[in-house]
């Protein structure tokens, strides 16, 4: 089982991103997708999460408006669409599955997790 994370770099202030998250070695769709970050010194923090077929999408307060997530399962891919990015932005950006379940707002929730992708966001 494997997530990978990608797609991150520097950006201006107000500036537009969009990361994606590639899976493999488990069926793709059984799975709902969740994305996390982590700033340097504090703690993971959940972004939002897509459920299994995306119909359903739920995000944290600080993003809504701002950032998208959609998934293509034909391509075992999961995408975090951001814009009007802002310093506090920041972040490691992580993907992470959860089985048969729309993960919360926890990490606990989920059984698998991809390694990081930075964003830095310059003001």
């Amino acid at each position: 089982v494997q997530l990978q994370a990608f797609g991150g770099g520097l950006v201006q202030t107000g500036g537009s991103l969009k990361l994606s998250c590639t899976a493999s070695g488990f069926t793709f769709d059984d799975y709902a997708i969740g994305w996390f970050r982590q700033a340097p010194g504090k703690e993971r923090e959940y972004v939002g999460t897509i459920s299994r077929f995306g119909g359903s999408q739920y995000y944290a307060d600080f993003v809504k408006g701002r950032f998208t997530i959609s998934r293509d399962n034909a391509k075992n891919t999961v995408y975090l669409q951001m814009n009007s990015l802002k310093p506090e932005d920041t972040a490691a950006y992580y993907c992470a599955a959860v089985y048969l379940r729309m993960g919360g707002s926890r990490a606990a929730d989920y059984d698998y997790w991809g390694q990081g992708t930075l964003v830095t966001v310059s003001s």
